[in-house]
């Protein structure tokens, strides 16, 4: 009697225990479930609303190219009164201040990215690191008017005039150094666009060097590597994508920066012939003239700012063909 009360309460258990271990597969499936569809219409949430810009700025924009077609891309004239538009002064003016930022903030936030991983000391590591972040903080109406009252007067004073003189009378580049030296134009916009995006890219820089495993790094200094050597062959074959994935960053905030470009760039549809001549961008003429447009004209902003996001993706499907390419010649 003893004996089957004690297998009978102890097979209760055991069923009570299996019981709610089904329950508890149950609610973690049914979790599961609930977490898995609220991710993916936060996902398709973001390409709907991608889709819908897309589309809003297609319509929008549908009389300007009915009416130009494909020669808005490079005709060169903008006049309101005659309602004669070209987007090609806006395009060449955001490429050249672009391609300008990148060729100076790219080198710098390397090295600054280089050194707050591999060289920095310790103490001076955090506070330097927060200093650059800080950087990316600035509200970019800031940079432009940094750009336009203190960094403009000393351009044109102790940059602009010296590389005339020195380098405007030379053949095959002495055309590049022309125009007036009043301080702004293609050039001081590039400029200030390398300052404003070299914080993206330095801290996206920073942030994949240090995921590189340590035994990585001490490895190839017991080889006996030098530094460079070490970041040469260790530090960016491991993190490519994620430099090139910085870079790629800053150059969409460049391509779309508007206000610290529209206060040095010059504001001028004129074709620039030179880096100091003063120019345009999509974003600037956006600025400029999107509260006073109407009819067609307002139809051509949309088609300009139609033809910005197709660069953006363009570039954007480029790096990540650079960045399959990579991968398939080292046989990943």
């Amino acid at each position: 009697m003893n004996l089957g009360t004690t297998m009978s309460s102890s097979s209760v258990p055991a069923h009570t225990g299996s019981a709610s271990m089904e329950s508890i597969a149950r609610r973690q499936r049914l979790q599961d479930a609930v977490f898995h569809r609220i991710t993916q219409f936060f996902s398709l949430l973001v390409l709907a609303a991608l889709m819908g810009i897309i589309v809003s700025l297609f319509i929008n924009a549908w009389p300007a190219f009915q009416r130009f077609g494909v020669q808005f891309i490079w005709h060169v004239e903008w006049d309101v009164v005659n309602e004669d538009f070209g987007a090609a002064i806006a395009i060449v003016g955001t490429l050249a201040s672009a391609g300008i930022a990148l060729l100076i903030a790219v080198p710098l936030s390397f090295g600054v990215a280089l050194f707050l991983t591999e060289t920095c000391p310790v103490w001076l590591r955090r506070p330097l690191g927060t200093a650059i972040e800080l950087l990316a903080a600035v509200p970019s109406i800031i940079y432009g008017m940094f750009g336009l009252f203190v960094f403009a007067p000393l351009f044109a004073d102790h940059l602009q005039v010296p590389l005339q003189t020195v380098l405007g009378g030379l053949p095959l580049v002495g055309f590049l150094f022309g125009g007036a030296t009043n301080g702004i134009g293609i050039l001081a916009a590039g400029i200030v666009l390398a300052f404003m995006i070299l914080p993206f890219i330095a801290a996206v820089m920073r942030d994949v060097f240090e995921i590189v495993p340590p035994i990585l790094r001490e490895s190839a200094y017991g080889l006996g590597c030098t530094t460079w050597e070490v970041v040469r062959r260790v530090v960016l074959p491991y993190t490519h994508k994620g430099v090139i994935g910085g870079v790629m960053l800053g150059l969409g905030r460049a391509l779309g920066e508007t206000m610290a470009v529209t206060f040095v760039i010059g504001n001028a549809n004129r074709m620039p012939t030179s880096l100091f001549s003063p120019g345009t961008s999509i974003a600037s003429t956006l600025a400029n003239e999107f509260g006073e447009a109407a009819d067609f004209h307002l139809s051509t902003l949309f088609a300009l700012g139609f033809l910005l996001f197709v660069i953006t993706f363009v570039v954007l499907t480029l790096a990540k063909l650079l960045i399959l390419r990579a991968e398939k010649a080292k046989g990943i």
